[in-house]
């Protein structure tokens, strides 16, 4: 890791990079995600989480049914064409009411992703319920994705705390035995290559019996270490032509995120799952004022979404 110095003078202007180019934006082009942050308050708390969600951090507070309703509508008044909606916490089965959030969702024929860890907050009996009730009736538009940081127990509980691997795989082996979709979301802090990554996560899989390609990206999602003490390069409108990459594949064209902070009265929306505290990068209250360009304005971008090609959608 780079102390944080590593990228003094850089991401200071939205407009204008510290070598003075042009710096690069994104275009909202083709919205295919929503995504609703259930609130920070997780049941487990991470060694690196992004987010820092912890049992303490309420630093965005519980969205409600109701609220993720409105901006259901609105995706309607927008004519937006987004084909999924996506629920991130914290653990969002820590909000009491993600079992009718995932409802509304899946009754206007949206896919729901759901990430979780699939402990002991999804294993509550009402949230069990509710799965099994909405498994029954949507089948595989709803989609868990579980929290396996690594493929094997030691590393996983590295990051998670102790005996977290083993809860997991409890939660997994019941969505398995219930017929309910899964993927994962790993990382590769640890060094390995990415086929090194994906047939440690194959052999998991198949002592588990869990349905899942470890070799599809969408069912095994690898996300790189998000540091922000790491020197990276500032996206100017030049990159897209020197890295052969198009804007319209960068998350922020297909994608918006919906919080609700501490204090607030009504949610906001933000351009990036990524950047949950940082006020540059909250639109507005509503989707249409959502609908702006995304100045690439913080080493998340270069990083994660533009030099990593990571997403946080399938």
């Amino acid at each position: 890791m780079k102390d944080l110095a590593a990228n003094a003078g850089k991401f200071q202007d939205p407009f204008v990079t510290a070598t003075g180019e042009t710096r690069a934006s994104v275009a909202l082009t083709n919205p295919q995600t929503l995504w609703f942050n259930t609130g920070t308050l997780c049941n487990i708390e991470c060694a690196n989480c992004y987010i820092e969600s912890s049992p303490t951090n309420d630093r965005l507070v519980y969205i409600t049914a109701a609220e993720v309703t409105d901006y259901l509508d609105q995706l309607e008044d927008r004519n937006w064409g987004v084909r999924e909606i996506a629920f991130t916490g914290g653990e969002p089965f820590m909000n009491p009411e993600m079992i009718e959030m995932t409802e509304a969702a899946l009754a206007r024929g949206y896919e729901v992703l759901i990430l979780t860890n699939a402990m002991l907050p999804m294993m509550r009996k009402t949230m069990r319920e509710g799965l099994l009730r909405l498994h029954a009736a949507y089948g595989d538009k709803l989609t868990l994705r579980i929290s396996v940081d690594h493929w094997s127990e030691k590393l996983h509980d590295e990051e998670r705390g102790k005996g977290s691997f083993a809860k997991t795989l409890q939660g997994m082996a019941w969505l398995r035995d219930n017929g309910i979709r899964m993927a994962v979301a790993g990382r590769t802090v640890w060094g390995d290559t990415d086929a090194e990554s994906r047939e440690g996560y194959a052999r998991l899989y198949a002592e588990h019996g869990f349905q899942i390609d470890a070799f599809n990206q969408g069912e095994t999602v690898l996300f790189p270490e998000m540091d922000e003490r790491a020197e990276v390069p500032e996206i100017t409108t030049a990159c897209w032509g020197i890295l052969n990459k198009s804007p319209d594949d960068v998350m922020c064209a297909s994608s918006r995120m919906v919080v609700k902070r501490r204090g607030a009265e009504k949610p906001a929306v933000l351009a990036c799952t990524l950047l949950p505290y940082s006020p540059e990068f909250e639109l507005g209250e509503t989707l249409a004022e959502a609908e702006g360009a995304v100045q690439l304005n913080h080493p998340h971008c270069a990083k994660f979404c533009v030099l990593g090609g990571a997403s946080c959608s399938a």
